[in-house]
């Protein structure tokens, strides 16, 4: 059973004070909140557990209470049959809804019969959920939308497509019965014949009357000699004109359920203190998912509450809830709800949440999942033999994927899996693992946190350039095309739309997260074809710096980076150790060393991969860095070998991997880069002060993973 890493204080501490019920253990918790409860919103990024804190709740409270799970999906084009058909009612894995009146079919099928059968709801989901008089395709989902809840509420048996079917044919076999008394009526009713046939063949298995009096109570005609209306009717043809008469038509339903539900609980169920039901709503950043909650805390934050229920709500969210979306929502860290050692509980409930206002969004916890801690880390690796692993694997891992639990859970699995084969894992190995299945862990990752395929190929080539400028000009290069006419705009709405960053300046890079853009330059360096192609790396990166050149003079660092991603190290050096030289320096010592920063952060060409005809690459920054092979620079003098030895050194240290605190090889380069920069300060005639202040700088800000900072010279 998969276990919920650093989630403890949501599914044991603040579910269980909502339920009643302990998370893991079948034993009564003291029921907190009275009767007035918040709606829990779990936040986060894709792969942060959102779902898996789902999962894990359905699996520990199936048959334990009244338990809906449900995911609701954009409305779209349909999925494939397999993936949308619902589970059994109350089972543990999620059924699929794309709009609110399929969210609360779902919610029906899961409670009944078992808490209540729902007559005025369900007459009121009949109501609405009709369809265009000719439309077959929309008539058969609608259909065997009906089927599910026919089944669920005992009113038909058998197989769900038979009973669809059935259904079907009586409701058209009455829409064409009564066509001709309705061609000549004129009323405006008979518009919706669809609606008045599905009512008729309903009441043949259910009494109406009581649903149409609960419908009728809350929006009484006008015209008191109006006898012969029908508020189901009436109902099904306000929802379909939309707008504000959909949304009153909204809040009639989810009054319905909420009182209907409520309604169960009095007498005997009361009297055992039975628990509420627990409705998980995953994705409810979705329309559908919004206006259900919407609805739910609005008739929760009404000053006079018909009905006070206490059904706990666990929904999830990507990404984080705007201020002004909900400013008077409850914003809790995990750690926050779990209780004090030795404190009062009623306090502890108090700081946790209390309403504090009659807006709706008072009704609202929300609970950002934070990041994994390094001890989940090791503790996803303590299914390894620590003999094959680095002893500080699991911070280099931790470090790499920022706390995601999601990369962390794949990676550690990749990790276990090469153990399991006798292979050694270190840092520096981490992004080149493979799943169990044999594919790449990179590939996998990728194609979990980016799923479209188009976006996610665009990204893995696009990712390589500095800015939108840059990058829209090798989309142009590449021949990169699509439906959309501008592909890097697009690419950078669908980050957007997948909440890893927000819309951004062009001038900044077109991927901001950093674990995605350390796995997209990682598979783009993986998959780069051969040499020769438009596409392959050194192709790319050869473009960029052509690219860079013709920009602008101030964009040689850029250029340089480039080319030093290329494998042209050789080339960056000797452009450095010219600037350093030059008699009459054009440009400043600032300039000198931002662009031996920037370019030292280029990431590492396709290990085996040559350029021009030259030696294959081979990693080998840290032995040039320690002043071995010195045979090859006997063109350079001492500057030019010293700024190569630092370029190399630095060139490391800009990898994930590189930390000094774990890696024996990065805290002697850290050195080395204090060594060298104290070395060329004293070979230049007028830099010496500001060397001297990066000799001193530098080293402590690489050892701390912070950017490098830039000394003036002394005459700015």
């Amino acid at each position: 059973m998969p276990i919920l890493y650093a989630r403890d204080p949501v599914v044991r501490s603040l579910v269980p004070s909502l339920t009643g019920l302990a998370y893991e253990e079948r034993a009564r918790r003291r029921r907190e909140f009275g009767d007035d409860v918040p709606v829990v919103l779990l936040t986060g990024q894709h792969g942060t557990g959102r779902s898996a804190v789902l999962e894990g709740l359905a699996r520990h409270y199936h048959r334990r209470l009244p338990l809906a799970h449900v995911r609701v999906v954009p409305a779209g084009p349909p999925v494939e049959p397999d993936a949308v058909r619902p589970v059994p009612a109350g089972g543990p894995e999620a059924a699929r809804a794309a709009d609110l009146v399929e969210i609360m079919e779902q919610l029906v099928c899961a409670f009944t019969p078992a808490l209540a059968r729902f007559p005025v709801l369900v007459s009121g989901l009949f109501a609405v959920s009709g369809w265009h008089a000719g439309d077959a395709e929309e008539r058969d989902a609608v259909c065997a939308r009906h089927a599910r809840l026919l089944i669920a509420c005992g009113l038909r048996a058998g197989d769900e497509r038979e009973v669809a079917r059935a259904w079907s044919a009586q409701v058209e076999a009455s829409i064409a019965a009564h066509a001709e008394a309705t061609a000549d009526a004129g009323d405006e009713a008979d518009s919706l014949p669809v609606t008045r046939a599905v009512l008729r063949e309903l009441e043949t298995l259910r009494p109406l009357g009581p649903a149409r009096q609960w419908y009728d109570r809350r929006h009484p005609s006008a015209d008191d000699a109006d006898d012969g209306r029908d508020p189901l009717v009436e109902l099904g043809r306000r929802f379909h004109r939309g707008g504000d008469y959909r949304r009153a038509v909204e809040h009639d339903l989810m009054a319905a359920f909420l009182q209907e539900v409520a309604a169960a609980y009095g007498g005997v169920r009361r009297w055992n203190r039975e628990p509420w039901p627990l409705i998980l709503l995953d994705e409810a950043h979705t329309v559908a998912g919004q206006r259900f909650l919407e609805l739910l805390l609005d008739h929760r934050a009404a000053p006079q509450r018909p009905v006070r229920d206490r059904i706990t709500v666990v929904a999830t969210r990507l990404g984080d809830v705007p201020e002004d979306e909900a400013p008077h929502a409850v914003r809790r860290a995990p750690d926050d709800l779990l209780p004090p050692a030795g404190g009062p509980q009623r306090d502890h409930v108090a700081h946790v949440w209390q309403r504090t206002g009659r807006d709706p969004s008072a009704g609202l916890l929300v609970v950002p999942l934070t990041p994994l801690g390094r001890d989940d880390v090791l503790s996803m690796l303590d299914r390894a033999s620590s003999r094959l692993l680095h002893p500080h694997l699991a911070s280099a891992l931790h470090a790499l994927t920022g706390g995601h639990p999601l990369a962390g859970k794949l990676l550690c699995d990749a990790v276990v899996h090469a153990a399991g084969q006798n292979r050694t894992v270190t840092p520096k190995s981490l992004l080149n693992l493979e799943t169990e299945s044999g594919r790449p862990v990179t590939q996998v990752l990728l194609e979990e946190l980016l799923p479209d395929r188009r976006q996610r190929d665009r990204l893995v080539v696009l990712c390589l350039a500095r800015d939108h400028e840059a990058a829209e000009a090798l989309a142009e290069d590449l021949g990169l095309d699509g439906p959309e006419q501008l592909p890097v705009n697009a690419a950078a709405q669908y980050l957007v739309e997948r909440q890893w960053q927000r819309p951004a300046p062009p001038e900044l890079p077109l991927v901001e997260h950093t674990l995605l853009q350390t796995l997209l330059v990682h598979e783009a360096r993986r998959t780069s074809p051969p040499l020769d192609e438009p596409h392959s790396w050194h192709q790319i990166h050869r473009f960029l710096h052509l690219h860079h050149v013709r920009r602008a003079d101030t964009e040689e660092a850029d250029a340089l980076r480039h080319s030093l991603a290329a494998g042209n190290a050789a080339q960056v050096v000797d452009m450095l150790a010219d600037e350093f030289g030059a008699e009459e320096a054009e440009q400043s010592v600032e300039h000198w060393l931002l662009c031996l920063r920037r370019c030292a952060s280029a990431p590492t060409p396709p290990t085996g991969s040559a350029s021009d005809g030259a030696t294959p690459w081979t990693d080998q920054r840290v032995e040039i860095a320690l002043g071995e092979h010195a045979a090859r620079y006997t063109h350079l003098d001492e500057a030019g070998r010293g700024i190569n030895r630092l370029l190399h050194a630095l060139w490391y240290l800009s990898e994930p991997y590189a930390d000094p605190a774990i890696d024996l090889d990065a805290e002697t380069l850290c050195q080395v880069v204090g060594d060298e920069l104290g070395f060329l300060s004293r070979r230049h005639p007028t830099w010496y002060a500001a060397l001297g202040r990066g000799a001193r700088d530098w080293p402590p800000a690489a050892r701390k993973r912070q950017p490098l900072p830039i000394p003036a010279s002394e005459g700015s």
